[in-house]
């Protein structure tokens, strides 16, 4: 083992060491859960997107959210980050109602999410990106504004924070280049790099490495165990198993918005609800999970 493997691997068995002896089962209490939703609902038209009867996601772990298309994974993280609303429920971050709370107000509570689909801001430069990121900023006030003393160093220290994270992601080199001329995996490091300004407590990650080349896939996967190793909360999106069985401590799945079954990696592989989430009822034998065309 090298010595940069090591921490991941410590950083991951104390992961396991405190979901130990936590119920594979949907909706188990964690021994220290850091966002908890009780009886989430939403509904288009006729259509129940979500209805999550109960969910602990646990501090300090990588929690991967998976189910098959519609199962409304990302309708939940729209919901808990305040880009959506719930029809019913309510939910705490940290132990803070955050029911009802528009994005803006839950970013600055210390819960930060990507989009499956990168928002970057294309004519602006990489590094501009970063900065519109920063929380709290007392020179987009009016009054201080006028008043550069009173924002200037709190603006130099973000510019220094921007630089860090980008030469923490390898964007360095591109911090003057436009964002709109980044490949695609490029533009997942901006809005991961992006998410880190707000200095966070969570960060929701919705398909974080989807069209992202090889390549790049293994370097936002080291950045995500990092994340980990820090202290920092991570739960994800993904529908690639391989991502998911190698750097989670703890699957969650969802199935006609519906949590269906929780547990270790290693238990949910072969869990009967997830072979029926995501291969049908009908099918006989567990075999290897796969996303249907």
């Amino acid at each position: 083992m090298s010595d940069d493997q090591a921490p991941t691997v410590r950083a991951s068995a104390a992961a396991g060491r405190r979901l130990a002896g936590t119920a594979p089962e949907p909706g188990v209490p964690k021994p220290d859960a850091l966002l908890v939703l009780d009886g989430v609902t939403r509904s288009f038209g006729g259509l129940v997107a979500v209805r999550v009867d109960h969910l602990e996601v646990q501090r300090g772990a990588i929690t991967a959210l998976i189910g098959p298309n519609g199962a409304g994974k990302t309708t939940l993280f729209n919901i808990v980050s305040g880009f959506d609303r719930a029809d019913g429920g309510r939910w705490w971050f940290d132990g803070r109602l955050l029911t009802g709370r528009p994005a803006h107000r839950v970013a600055r509570d210390g819960l930060v999410r990507t989009f499956q689909l990168t928002r970057v801001l294309p004519r602006l430069t990489v590094r501009e990106n970063m900065l519109l990121a920063a929380s709290g900023q007392r020179g987009e006030q009016l009054l201080p504004a006028l008043l550069r003393p009173l924002w200037h160093g709190q603006e130099r220290e973000a510019g220094h924070r921007a630089d860090e994270l980008l030469e923490r992601f390898r964007l360095g080199r591109l911090r003057d280049d436009h964002a709109g001329t980044l490949s695609g995996g490029q533009r997942k490091l901006l809005e991961l790099a992006r998410a880190l300004m707000a200095r966070p407590v969570m960060v929701l990650l919705d398909e974080p490495m989807a069209g992202v080349n090889p390549a790049l896939t293994q370097s936002l996967l080291g950045h995500i165990t990092e994340l980990r190793d820090e202290g920092m909360t991570v739960c994800f999106v993904e529908h690639d198993m391989d991502v998911v069985m190698g750097i989670s401590d703890w699957v969650a799945v969802m199935a006609d918005g519906r949590l269906v079954a929780e547990g270790p990696p290693h238990t949910i592989a072969r869990n009967r609800a997830v072979v029926d989430a995501y291969l049908g009822k009908r099918h006989d034998e567990p075999g290897t999970i796969q996303e249907e065309p």
